[in-house]
């Protein structure tokens, strides 16, 4: 099976055909360039979708993930990732295997084709020029041969003729053997013509002609050959990547299996656990016995210490079981004073690393300028050690700022986790369980009042009997004689007094004192006539030691 002994005369149709096999070469590479390009659109869309559903940085949705569930979730989206990092190999590798390796294949191939082609035309044109000699001795030999044959036709005539003369004759004897020698070498001529040409066109068809389309007929197959070990690699770049795919899908179920439903619900309690002990029964009020008022605090006392107080319902109590909790409106406190004991001190916590993490990167930068001077003080060519000292001020200033902001913050933490003593009757008043137990503890009931920022819980039941009491006898004596001073303060921060019975102040502002911290954290102060509390580490306070002690309203 040869193309050059089968398609001899077939040179136009094997050019188209081997040039169709050229363009489905090029459509074959297309083909794979567009599925390259599928894959890398697929990559990217997923790490898109996996780059959308991961938590952000510092925000809730961080927080979220200490749950099981949230981390196999958070595994399956990083193996999406790899998961399309091998979407991304199928691409890479079919372009440099399939695509670019084709493409050079083709241009070598139409080279090849060009070059093939090229020999066979110049053989054709070679046997045509052949053919044109063989026409042209041919037509040349016939047009000798009928001038001979006239020509001896002439001199018969001449010869027979009595009127011509001898000489006319003779030359006209000459031109005939002239004639016919012109013939003879016309015909020799032809002859070795023909006999060349026989011999050009056998070596035409039977050499030249069947190398060309035999070199033809193999570019042609190494060209089938070729794209189907192309096909085989684009099987092969798939088949590579399905183990990795696999350990991706793998590791998704082994991380599936790792959900803990047990752990979650552990974590739900850390996550919201008060701190508060459950609210105790609530005693029953006779209401069918006359009520009377307290109008001083010694009856006050003797109702309390009886432990039967008579209480005054007015519309500004606001006595409800802690659970019933009345979310603060505004910015939350900076002491978190607004959450329940175990969150808040949680919150405490945080901020107190946050802020150690701050002083910490201070203090290495600060250092780093230290030493930075220590060269520029060696190496005066280097730099101007002068130049380094407003950074370094600048950098003590903020080590000092973030150092009283910690231990602000480490004194409120101090305070939740009981190491001060005011938080132990705090803790029990907001877990509901404080009663009134004796005079003592009715004489110094200021110490227990609810903080004014709206602090994570409102009274229980039973005390609401004396914070009934404490804000109706405060209306009461609304109007009565100042309290006065007990010493000055002065405000280490800015503070903004937006709860009820709160005071702003600006930082380096000084104030009076007339009422000083009972153990809740707070101060109550007077700007001119305008009254109220403040955190008490907000304020430096100086007591004045001669001053009276400032009555104590109820």
């Amino acid at each position: 099976m040869s193309w050059g002994i089968e398609l001899w005369d077939q040179f136009d149709n094997l050019e188209k055909h081997t040039q169709w096999g050229i363009d489905i070469l090029e459509k074959y590479i297309k083909f794979v360039k567009e599925r390259t390009e599928i894959e890398l659109s697929y990559a990217k869309q997923l790490r898109n979708l996996a780059k959308k559903y991961q938590p952000k940085k510092n925000s809730k949705e961080e927080e979220e993930y200490r749950y099981t569930a949230c981390k196999a979730f958070l595994s399956t989206l990083n193996e999406m990732n790899d998961y399309a990092g091998q979407h991304e190999v199928i691409s890479e590798n079919m372009t440099s295997h399939i695509t670019v390796e084709l493409a050079r294949y083709v241009q070598e191939l139409k080279q090849e084709r060009k070059s093939y082609f090229h020999d066979g035309r110049k053989a054709q044109q070679h046997i045509e020029i052949c053919w044109k000699q063989l026409e042209s001795s041919k037509r040349r030999f016939e047009r000798d041969c009928k001038e001979a044959d006239r020509a001896q036709q002439y001199f018969e005539k001449m010869d027979a003729d009595i009127n011509v003369t001898k000489a006319d004759v003779e030359k006209a004897r000459q031109q005939a053997q002239v004639r016919h020698q012109m013939a003879e070498d016309s015909r020799a001529d032809y002859s070795s013509i023909l006999q060349k040409f026989n011999h050009e066109q056998h070596e035409y068809y039977h050499t030249h002609i069947p190398n060309i389309f035999q070199k033809i007929q193999e570019m042609e197959e190494r060209r089938i050959l070729r794209i189907g070990e192309s096909m085989k690699t684009y099987a092969e770049v798939d088949r590579q990547v399905i183990p990795i795919i696999g350990k991706c899908l793998d590791e998704i179920v082994k991380a599936a299996e790792s959900i803990d439903q047990k752990n979650d619900s552990q974590l739900v309690i850390e996550a919201y656990k008060s701190g508060f002990e459950p609210p105790g029964d609530i005693e029953f009020e006779d209401y069918t016995q006359p009520m009377k008022r307290t109008v001083s605090d010694n009856s006050l006392s003797n109702s309390r210490g009886e432990g039967k107080p008579e209480l005054k319902f007015g519309g500004k109590s606001k006595g409800k079981l802690w659970p019933f909790i009345k979310k603060n409106k505004g910015a939350a406190p900076e002491d978190f004073s607004n959450l329940p004991p175990e969150q808040r001190r949680k919150k405490l916590q945080q901020k107190v690393d946050e802020l150690n993490k701050e002083i910490q990167k201070e203090m290495d930068q600060r250092d780093a300028i230290t030493k930075m001077k220590d060269v520029y003080l060696k190496n005066p060519q280097m730099g101007d050690p002068a130049s380094l000292d407003h950074k370094l001020t600048e950098v003590s200033q903020n080590i000092d700022k973030l150092r009283l902001e910690a231990q602000k913050f480490e004194a409120w933490l101090a305070e939740v986790e009981g190491r001060l003593p005011a938080r132990s009757d705090q803790a029990r008043r907001q877990s509901g369980m404080y009663e009134a137990q004796n005079p003592t503890t009715v004489n110094n009931c200021a110490q227990d009042r609810e903080s004014p920022d709206g602090s994570y819980t409102e009274e229980q039941s039973q005390e609401s009997e004396v914070k009934v009491l404490a804000t109706d006898f405060d209306d009461e004596f609304d109007d009565e004689e100042p309290l006065p001073a007990i010493g000055t303060c002065k405000a280490l921060y800015t503070f903004e007094g937006q709860n009820e019975g709160t005071i702003s102040v600006v930082e380096g502002e000084t104030l009076y004192v007339i009422e000083e911290d009972k153990g809740d954290g707070w101060t109550r102060i007077r700007r001119n006539e305008e009254e109220g509390y403040v955190p008490t580490s907000y304020v430096e306070v100086y007591l004045d030691k001669n001053a009276k002690g400032a009555k104590t309203y109820i």
